[in-house]
């Protein structure tokens, strides 16, 4: 298996981070409601406006969001798993 050179990590990290900036950029620039990437999370979880996906959909986003930081503060600050 090939190496995954640091700098490709970096590349990766910037690049999402931009698109990312890029897209909440425009959002917040042209004020319509809905375009933000919050806004976008709130209608998938069915949060608003309200649907009745949201009953399942809110704890399970809460689970594997909890989950993922349980995992990765320690996986970085421990160097663990």
């Amino acid at each position: 298996m090939p190496h995954v050179p640091a700098w490709a990590w970096i590349a990766w990290a910037v690049a999402s981070l931009g698109v990312f900036a890029a897209l909440e950029t425009v959002a917040l620039a042209n004020r319509r409601t809905g375009d933000t990437l919050s806004e976008n999370i709130r209608r998938w979880l069915g949060i608003h406006p309200y649907r009745p996906v949201r009953r399942y959909a809110v704890p399970a986003f809460a689970v594997v969001l909890l989950g993922f930081v349980a995992w990765f503060v320690p996986h970085i600050l421990l160097s663990i798993w």
